[in-house]
């Protein structure tokens, strides 16, 4: 079960990108750019979650994957904080 909700979280990080991605392209909203780069960094971690739990438990990945989650963020809190209006 686990495996499955895992793959579930990786899969809706990348549509949100993908769609968050889609809807910079037509509107050129910087907003919209940093959240998409937050959100395809978040699935990047996802699926970090699903390769260090699932495929390859005997690895430890946990610093690769909150190193990524950090990365994922401080794109959006910049995105946020130089956000000119």
């Amino acid at each position: 079960m686990a495996a499955v909700i895992y793959l579930l979280c990786a899969l809706t990080c990348l549509a949100c990108f993908g769609l968050l991605f889609r809807a910079w392209r037509s509107s050129r909203t910087p907003l919209l750019f940093w959240s998409a780069l937050c959100f395809a960094g978040l699935s990047v971690n996802n699926f970090l979650l699903v390769v260090d739990r699932l495929v390859l438990p005997a690895v430890d990945l946990s610093t690769w994957r909150l190193a990524t989650g950090l990365v994922a963020l401080l794109l959006l809190l910049f995105g946020l904080i130089w956000e000119e209006d």
